[in-house]
């Protein structure tokens, strides 16, 4: 009968350790899927911005043909978007887009009957909503990797995460020198 007993404890903390594990994996999951869907997000905002960008230029093109540099480096900007595949590539052709924006919008300020104009003060005003719905999705993706960052990292998870490769994901980082705002001058 103490045999019996025995057993049935030994069974017990062994089904007691499965479902652990098993719930341990099933939230590495669900946080992993949180993170991949939040980045979803913020991929259709960056896609909304890479969408509207070609009416910005043809608009401001209209008025300033001479800035050249500006323009290309948003072609440019948006060619890299346009390649990027991997997460960190993304983050990159973003910064350099949103680099590119900063340097456009210096120009702008030298075209008063440019910031007068109805169509291009909408577009400016959508490129605004949607630099602004970036930042949202960025900070929510950021939260979505502090979450699973912490969870992947944690004993006894972090056991479990490295048996089945779940790895700490990278925040979504400003670009170097986003901190300076640019300089406008009239």
């Amino acid at each position: 009968m103490k045999k019996n007993k025995a057993w049935i404890i030994v069974l017990a903390v062994l089904v007691i350790m499965l479902l652990g594990t098993i719930s341990s994996y099933n939230k590495l999951v669900n946080l992993s899927e949180s993170v991949d869907a939040q980045w979803g997000q913020v991929e259709n905002q960056l896609q909304s911005r890479y969408d509207k960008i070609p009416n910005l230029v043809a608009t401001v093109k209209g008025y300033a043909n001479h800035e050249k540099e500006v323009f290309e480096s948003l072609a440019d900007a948006r060619a890299k978007m346009a390649g990027a595949r991997s997460i960190n590539e993304q983050v990159e052709a973003a910064n350099a887009m949103e680099s590119a924006l900063s340097r456009l919008l210096v120009v702008v300020e030298n075209y008063p009957e440019l910031k007068a104009d109805q169509q291009f003060n909408q577009l400016m005003y959508e490129i605004s909503g949607t630099e602004n719905r970036i930042a949202v999705e960025r900070m929510r993706y950021n939260d979505s990797v502090k979450s699973y960052n912490s969870r992947v990292k944690r004993f006894p998870t972090v056991m479990l995460a490295n048996m089945f490769g779940y790895e700490p994901r990278a925040y979504f980082e400003a670009a170097k020198g986003a901190e300076v705002a640019p300089k406008v001058e009239f």
